[in-house]
């Protein structure tokens, strides 16, 4: 798979969006990603109903969709779903997924800086793992802040990639040289294909977040847009419980030692 080219004119958001729609080929074969067991499918919808409620036909907004993982859930729970995402080869996969499970979701190609939706047109935002990527995560903030109907919620699940406890340094450590020597298991694949490695580097490097996503940074970016009610959950064992089957016992134990967390903010 081919590096992704720098070219005049061509900026991280270009990238970022080259890098997700090469990406698109395995994002579901990826632990983390997909859902692979109904024990995962519970925990995520626990979570998700934890924070939002019974969907009773709400309409959601669930920005970077990637192939429409999340925007399952949230069907599968009661919610009018909108996906969007800004990569076209994510989208094609989520619209065939969807038609092969006969669901009606929406499907939108769109930015989540700039989604070009209507004012206060959405009872709820939800995304997974794009806060970290943001360019502009104030600009982003106020944007849903704008689509949001009065009262409407937006749920963030993300985490810092960046800056790893000791004890995920060591589990990170110990199941790569698992990995190179063949001990135990092997999980399946859940990262970038290795041409793509240094691409994601230097994306994650000149993000806004290029020092790690922590929890409180958001917070703050969220009550400067104009939410409150701001609510941080770090209580994620059950989807980290059932995702270890998926990763192996070492890589398990990494992601649960991560600094992941939801945040759930009113406007």
């Amino acid at each position: 798979m081919p590096q992704i080219a720098h070219q005049h004119n061509y900026n991280l958001k270009d990238e970022i969006k080259a890098y997700w729609s090469l990406r698109a080929e395995t994002f579901d074969s990826q632990p983390g990603h997909e859902i692979f067991s109904e024990a995962e499918r519970a925990a995520w919808h626990g979570l998700i109903s934890r924070h939002l409620g019974p969907g009773n036909g709400r309409k959601v907004l669930d920005l970077a969709s990637g192939t429409g993982v999340v925007s399952h859930l949230l069907d599968d729970l009661g919610f009018s779903v909108t996906g969007m995402d800004w990569s076209e080869p994510m989208l094609e996969r989520a619209r065939a997924k969807a038609k092969a499970r006969g669901r009606t979701i929406r499907f939108l190609m769109g930015d989540a800086e700039n989604t070009m939706e209507l004012d206060s047109s959405y009872d709820v935002i939800t995304n997974r793992h794009l806060v970290w990527t943001l360019v502009d995560p104030l600009t982003a903030f106020q944007e849903w802040h704008r689509v949001l109907k009065p009262g409407g919620k937006v749920l963030i699940v993300d985490g810092d990639f960046v800056n790893p406890s000791p004890l995920a340094k060591l589990t990170g450590f110990l199941a790569r040289m698992a990995a190179r020597f063949h001990i135990g298991k092997q999980p399946a694949h859940h990262g970038p294909a290795s041409s793509l490695v240094e691409t994601h580097k230097s994306i994650l490097a000149r993000v806004y977040f290029s020092n790690g996503a922590r929890a409180d940074a958001v917070v703050e970016l969220l009550k400067q847009a104009g939410f409150s009610s701001i609510t941080v959950d770090q209580d994620l064992r059950a989807i980290n419980r059932a995702q270890k089957a998926n990763f192996g016992f070492l890589k398990g134990l990494e992601r649960a030692t991560q600094h992941r967390y939801a945040i759930c903010a009113v406007k």
